[in-house]
């Protein structure tokens, strides 16, 4: 009975000081880590920045010059959009922008040219629209 008890006791002494070392290690962890509570005691939260994927993406209808271009796409599509102007080089006001919607061919619109309606980020379809009061518009498919 008295080597039972010298077996017991020791497995208690070793599992107490199994938990005392796991403690410590946990405390270590927190003084060094830090926890939240910090930012309750008066020191500013972290700032929380969107992701990137988080843009807002809007549907921007654009008139593009050759309306047999936009014939050939389909909802799903990726295109960038050129801004060409009289003046100066041709420039991309749009890269990879996802196709929403083709609209069926307008009858008796004397402008020419065919809409697309574009899914893309709001400053690209603010440039988009500008783009297109000043030039003329084409795709390219990506």
């Amino acid at each position: 009975m008295g080597r039972a008890r010298g077996r017991l006791g020791r497995a208690v002494r070793r599992k107490r000081r199994a938990a005392s070392a796991g403690l410590a290690v946990v405390a270590a962890a927190l003084a060094v880590g830090g926890t939240d509570a910090q930012a309750s005691r008066g020191a500013a939260p972290p700032e929380v920045k969107p992701s990137p994927a988080a843009v807002r993406m809007v549907s921007a209808p654009v008139r593009i010059a050759d309306a047999a271009t936009v014939r050939l796409l389909r909802p799903g599509d990726r295109v960038d959009v050129v801004a060409a102007e009289r003046t100066g080089p041709p420039r991309v006001v749009a890269s990879g922008a996802r196709v929403a919607e083709v609209p069926a061919p307008d009858q008796g619109v004397g402008d020419g040219g065919a809409l697309v309606v574009l899914s893309v980020p709001r400053d690209t379809a603010r440039a988009l629209v500008g783009a297109g009061a000043v030039a003329r518009l084409a795709v390219a498919l990506c």
